[in-house]
């Protein structure tokens, strides 16, 4: 039997909060389902823990679960719960007063904020999403008795300037929540709250994984006309993050990857983990086999979906995963996140941070053991990923190391295949104190760049890269294992290797080819000024007769050319034209020089020269017409 009603009123600011939280903070009306559901659960929550550790509470826990019913007729929806409850004082701490205290400060916050997004987290920190169910419900009936007590208290308000209490008898234990939802005509369209296909699908998508079975009555009519009522779980409850991985089969994971992303082949590694302490949460992450046609497209969605306490929250949680692992698919499940927590808050916080770090790390560690224990596997993921991997190695400072590990680039030891950098410092060459590497659109014109001739004579392995990122990650890491990365396209290179007692005879030999060539180098980089900063002898060919070359910290030509792409304005970078002292068109031309300076066709062959440079490392002539006039006449003449 039931006391007197006794009405409370709600304090100036905690009306202006219940205004903020039924009509301006939260833009998907679906998520009071989700509150409701969510708080229902650590209700049960909380009566297993507390009959674990109280041996006189006698509460029954033999069948924990969330309750749906649905009265067409009356129009509500009440969410049940058979878990702890709640005491009168505990109903009028925990509901009837708003964030009892700091309620001030919260409005001030929610006023300075800057979009409904941060607003919405602002709510969540303090712990009131159950009044979200006044955005979908005109009046709201809450009835309540503890475990161990004995009255029950019923809670009714309209979310305006008052709520009743009432002592009630004979209430179960647990907790029970009826909305009485607004009209249907309403201009909130709210009937479909009460369609089952309605709350099946919020249930599927945001509470699928709650530990205890989401149960509703539904009625069934078979073919004869008769109806049947029976009761569904609409959750699945397989929250395979929250099992142990010695309790989970490769058949589950593969079903799970399939369902989160919509791809029929088995991912190529499972990263399955738990972190206890501070900050607790569970990660079930998957590296797909092959790379979605999308991986480089500017509108690809990444991150990983966030789940807090089994409750979905986000898709594509970009906070929780770089830009470079966006291929990475799974779930995060983290255990003190509020459930309206939102994007803008996650990127600020320090322990989600640093669960991305932690994420990151094992993904590479799982990428490395593919490495060590299954080459055939790894190769194939380095095709798919590779490219976008080496991205890390310009936006992830912290994983260089881990990521220079797993690079895996074509190179001159292999005419098919491909090497790891540490494969390449194993097999460098004794008193070899660099990693030699070249850039180029395509493998084939990088093996057949003037630049190799002398690595190519003397043995040195070079590796060749071919990716559009390779041009930018070389120039930021430098260094690996302690050997610096050295393009051979640029500086100077001196790969002579003078046997003891012959450096001297080496020294003198070089003066004497540099003074023989000295007018002929001052005269060409005067003729050619336009073009190039400098002319002098090489080192690095052997049989063409010139290449062009980069000053040691020049940007190289493709690099000019992305950046150009992209939109940015870069002043024209002049380099350097190397010539070949033994090879026949260069000492002709020297011969030609020293008869007659004054020689008109000279600065014509300076052009050629340098303009089959040019084309020999796939660059652009600035006037291919005129280049291929002066080749014309030049050969005419000849004939």
């Amino acid at each position: 039997m039931g006391s007197s009603v006794e009405t409370l009123e709600f304090q100036a600011e905690t009306r202006q909060l219940l205004r903020l939280v039924i009509h301006s903070i939260y833009s998907n009306k679906d998520i009071f389902l989700r509150e409701l559901i969510s708080n229902a659960s650590d209700a049960l929550d909380k009566l297993r823990l507390e009959s674990l550790t109280d041996s006189d509470l006698a509460a029954d826990t033999s069948d924990l679960h969330i309750a749906l019913e649905v009265d067409p007729d009356a129009r509500t929806l009440t969410v049940r719960d058979n878990g702890i409850g709640m005491s009168r004082d505990e109903l009028v701490d925990l509901i009837g007063t708003i964030a009892k205290s700091g309620t001030a400060g919260l409005l001030e916050k929610i006023k300075e904020s800057k979009d409904a997004a941060a607003a919405q987290s602002l709510i969540g920190q303090f712990g009131v999403g159950f009044y979200s169910a006044f955005m979908v419900a005109d009046r709201v009936t809450l009835r309540t008795r503890r475990a161990g007590g004995e009255a029950g208290t019923r809670w009714e308000s309209d979310g305006e300037g008052t709520y009743e209490l009432q002592a009630v008898d004979g209430l179960p234990v647990g907790t029970s929540v009826t909305l009485h939802l607004k009209p249907a005509d309403s201009e909130d369209g709210l009937a479909d709250y009460l369609a089952e296909w309605k709350i099946r699908q919020i249930v599927k998508q945001y509470s699928d994984f709650i530990r205890w079975p989401i149960r509703m009555a539904t009625e069934r009519t078979d073919a004869e006309g008769a109806t049947t009522r029976e009761t569904d779980t609409l959750n699945s409850m397989k929250a395979l993050w929250a099992r142990p991985r010695s309790e989970v089969t490769e058949a589950e994971y593969h079903e799970f990857y399939q369902q989160i992303s919509h791809d029929w082949l088995e991912p190529a590694a499972t990263v399955h983990m738990r972190a206890e302490g501070t900050f607790e949460y569970e990660a079930l992450l998957f590296i797909p086999a092959q790379a979605p046609f999308d991986l480089f497209s500017r509108e690809t969605k990444r991150g990983v979906q966030l789940y807090v306490k089994r409750v979905f929250i986000m898709d594509d949680c970009e906070a929780l995963m770089p830009n470079y692992l966006r291929f990475v698919k799974g779930v995060v499940d983290a255990h003190d996140l509020s459930l309206n927590v939102s994007r803008e808050i996650l990127q600020q916080d320090r322990q989600i941070r640093g669960v991305r770090r932690r994420l990151v790390k094992k993904v590479l560690g799982a990428i490395k053991e593919m490495q060590t224990k299954d080459a055939e596997r790894y190769a194939t993921l380095w095709s798919q990923f590779g490219r976008v991997l080496k991205e890390g190695l310009i936006e992830d400072a912290d994983s260089t190391d881990a990521l220079l590990e797993l690079v895996s680039a074509a190179s001159t030891h292999d005419p098919e295949g491909t090497t790891t950098l540490r494969a390449y410092v194993e097999r460098m060459k004794d008193g070899q104190d660099a990693i030699y590497y070249l850039t180029g659109e395509t493998r084939a014109m990088v093996e057949n760049s003037p630049h190799m001739e002398a690595f190519a004579a003397k043995g040195y392995e070079v590796l060749i890269l071919t990716d559009p990122v390779d041009e930018v990650w070389v120039e930021q890491v430098q260094a690996f294992d302690g050997h610096r990365l050295q393009s051979i396209a640029k500086g100077q290179v001196d790969l002579d290797e003078p046997a003891d007692g012959d450096d001297q005879d080496a020294g003198a030999e070089k003066a004497r080819r540099e003074q023989d060539f000295a007018a002929l180098l001052q005269w060409l980089t005067a003729a050619l000024s336009e073009q190039v900063k400098q002319v002098r002898l090489s080192s690095r060919l052997t049989t063409s007769a010139a290449c062009i070359v980069g000053d040691a910290h020049d940007m190289t030509p493709t690099l000019e050319k992305m950046y150009r792409a992209m939109g940015q304005e870069m002043p024209p970078v002049k380099r350097i034209l190397e010539l070949n002292p033994t090879h026949p068109l260069i000492m002709a031309l020297r011969t030609a020089h020293q008869a007659d300076a004054a020689d008109p066709a000279l600065p014509e062959i300076a052009e050629l020269v340098y303009g089959g440079a040019l084309l020999a490392e796939g660059g652009d002539l600035p006037d291919p017409a005129r280049f291929t006039r002066l080749l014309t006449d030049r050969l005419t003449r000849t004939l």
